[in-house]
């Protein structure tokens, strides 16, 4: 019994690409459950997880990694918020603004949504928030809405004070809040998923398509289109906006939002969302490079373009990532020097010039940005991906295996020192 067969059935059942996480994730989570049904064959193991398909969801609760932390990607939520106030966002009738969280791993997501509602001052009657992921031990936990440390990370925690209160199990969540998400199992790609057409205004789908191949990735964007007024916005992670580029949609006019409208709406609605006296943004064209079918599409950001000629070094990546997403990337690359000039070596900087090398087809240069990162932040997590990703590519597999391994282990850590003490 080849472990590539398990591969092939977690691909069937969930989109999982087994070189976007690493084989070895897969076999040991393949032991993981052989050994929890008391066998020791992986043989018998496969007849098991054939027959039962409890037992298929036990595996992938077992593959399914969640890691994730309130207001991640702050941008992403200011914007919403934005969106909300200054635009006739929704385009159903009730006035209610519909937004989907997928995959909404253990809530803290979703909630962070509400949360940015209620703070921009969109009442409770005026928005509600979907959460769907497949796995149901994370429902679970982000129905409890009860979270540990590892849920909290940044500088700026005043939100936890406004909605959580402390208990010795860790900050549970305000009523208020958690009765504005309504969680459910579910996967996208399923026969039976099903909400109905054009049911959504928002929808955010961050870190999931990273993980799918090119067919599996079509297969997604069908169904979130199927799922999205015709002037709505998706929301992605940084790792995933090159995907959605090439699949026709444009940048939402705002920082570090990494938000896209299909090109059709954004002429339509985007003088009423931008500020005012702002001209509609032209659709960029869909970057000119090829890439390998079986590896996700990089991280290319959105932001809005400054042309002073003096520019601060903030805004010298902001412009870096707008022009890289309209494949400009040698002007790109020369903003984020000028940044490293002005500021110094940041990890941010070299991470983005990787994306942008990376991006434009020359993976030795890329590689050589990503680890300036890692010299600079040896735990960031998403430089740690890209690498890794990018070493699967050219077929440096050991190395981007370590990788791999060492994200697992920062993850492992994490979550345990996030666990309660008992």
């Amino acid at each position: 019994m080849a472990f590539a067969d398990f591969e092939n059935l977690l691909k069937a059942s969930m989109g999982l690409d087994a070189a976007s996480i690493g084989a070895s994730a897969v076999e040991r989570a393949v032991l993981e459950r052989a050994s929890a049904c008391a066998l020791t064959d992986p043989r018998a193991y496969w007849q098991r997880v054939c027959a039962s398909p409890v037992e298929l969801q036990a595996l992938i609760e077992a593959v399914v990694v969640p890691e994730t932390w309130f207001f991640r990607d702050r941008g992403a939520f200011s914007t919403l918020a934005r969106l909300v106030q200054e635009a006739p966002l929704t385009a159903h009738a009730d006035g209610v603004h519909r937004i989907l969280s997928l995959p909404s791993s253990t809530g803290e997501e979703p909630y962070s949504i509400a949360m940015a509602l209620f703070d921009a001052g969109v009442p409770a009657g005026r928005f509600s928030v979907d959460a769907i992921d497949i796995s149901a031990r994370a429902v679970a936990v982000a129905r409890r809405a009860t979270y540990g440390k590892n849920s909290f990370r940044g500088d700026d925690l005043a939100f936890r004070a406004r909605y959580f209160d402390a208990t010795a199990a860790g900050h549970r969540l305000a009523d208020r809040v958690r009765a504005q998400v309504h969680f459910r199992q579910g996967n996208l790609l399923a026969a039976d998923f099903s909400t109905e057409p054009g049911s959504y205004d928002a929808i955010f789908c961050r870190n999931l398509l990273i993980y799918f191949d090119r067919a599996t990735q079509d297969r997604a964007i069908f169904a979130l289109e199927r799922q999205l007024t015709p002037s709505g916005v998706v929301l992605v992670a940084p790792s995933e906006t090159g995907v959605l580029l090439n699949y026709g949609f444009v940048p939402v006019n705002a920082k570090f939002a990494f938000a896209f409208r299909k090109a059709g709406a954004v002429a339509e609605r985007t003088p009423n969302i931008g500020r005012p006296g702002r001209s509609p943004v032209a659709p960029p064209p869909k970057l000119p490079i090829a890439r390998t079918a079986d590896v996700p599409e990089l991280p290319l950001a959105a932001h809005s373009v400054h042309t002073e000629a003096r520019a601060e070094p903030a805004d010298n990546l902001e412009e870096a990532a707008e022009l890289a997403n309209r494949g400009r990337f040698e002007e790109a690359v020369e903003r984020c020097e000028q940044h490293l000039r002005r500021s110094g070596p940041s990890a941010e900087a070299f991470h983005l010039m990787g994306l942008i090398r990376d991006a434009s087809g020359d993976p030795t240069e890329a590689a050589s940005c990503y680890r300036k990162a890692l010299y600079l932040d040896p735990n960031h997590p998403e430089v740690l991906i890209h690498l890794a990703l990018l070493l699967e590519k050219i077929g440096k597999k050991p190395e981007a295996q370590l990788l791999r391994q060492r994200t697992n282990r920062l993850q492992q850590r994490s979550r345990s020192k996030d666990a309660p003490t008992p």
